[in-house]
């Protein structure tokens, strides 16, 4: 078994190639239909052309109800797609910041940004379990296809809870596991890359979210993700053990720790309005 150091770095290296062109997808070299996860041709259309990666298991933009004027910050960002599409429905009074792990990823990001003139959006370099982001900025954190990557799950949702506002929300698509996976599934590096062996099981995930401290936390399972899965690995029977799911939280206006409740300052300004 791989330490944690080790599992970034392979995750690292894997989606370094695709953003420079060399593998053609994350998932056993397939590349996902978003129409097929979620998306509308004019989201389609709307995003710089490369910033698509084909990466995704669902669509965040549908569960986040970004309003203009809004700060979104993306896990995981990628090519930017989600992020420049997240960029349209806050406007120009709104910002998103992209976090990447990988340099290539925050590059082709850039240069889809600077090629489409989308000026309220930024991508920063860092790992999502250590984004340098700022306490409180955002009132939404989402991710696509992602957070089943890392390590270290419970340290991406404490720093998703630190960088929202009070009622900030939580909107995340990502895969869970559905029951136990066997040895050779759970210890193959590919199908940890391939966002299958790193996936959390829907009881897991609701206590680890509970616990930091979100509140109206909801994970509903995509039923029509079980082809899409199929088509990763044939064969791999993947879709036996992971299904793509709609994971929301909010961040309450008031935070209770034992007997002391705690409100924060920023609660008391409208959303987009301090950063």
């Amino acid at each position: 078994m791989k330490n944690h150091d080790e599992i970034r770095s392979e995750v690292r290296n894997h989606y370094s190639s695709i953003a420079r062109g060399a593998t053609p997808g994350c998932c056993g070299g397939a590349t996902v239909d978003s129409e097929q996860v979620g998306y509308s041709k004019e989201q389609l259309s709307a995003a710089p052309a490369g910033a698509n990666l084909g990466l995704g298991c669902g669509n965040p933009q549908a569960i986040a109800s970004l309003r203009p004027g809004e700060t979104v910050v993306d896990l995981g960002a990628g090519g930017g797609f989600d992020a420049f599409l997240a960029a349209r429905s806050v406007g120009p009074t709104g910002q998103v910041i992209g976090v990447d792990m990988s340099a290539d990823m925050v590059h082709l990001a850039r240069a889809n940004a600077k090629k489409h003139g989308t000026t309220n959006v930024e991508f920063l370099l860092g790992e999502i379990e250590h984004p340098p982001v700022g306490d409180g900025v955002a009132d939404v954190v989402m991710s696509n296809c992602v957070i089943n990557l890392s390590p270290d799950k419970p340290a991406v949702y404490q720093e998703a809870f630190r960088m929202l506002r009070p009622g900030g929300r939580l909107a995340i698509s990502d895969v869970v596991e559905l029951k136990p996976m066997p040895a050779e599934i759970a210890d193959d590096i590919s199908a940890l890359c391939g966002c299958v062996a790193g996936a959390a099981g829907v009881g897991q995930l609701i206590s680890l979210l509970t616990t930091i401290g979100f509140a109206d936390v909801k994970i509903e399972l995509e039923p029509g993700s079980r082809e899409v899965i199929a088509s990763w690995a044939p064969g791999r029977k993947f879709e036996d053990y992971v299904a793509s799911a709609k994971i929301t939280a909010t961040r309450p206006l008031t935070v209770t720790t034992g007997s002391d409740v705690k409100k924060p300052a920023a609660a008391c300004c409208p959303a987009g309005c301090c950063a």
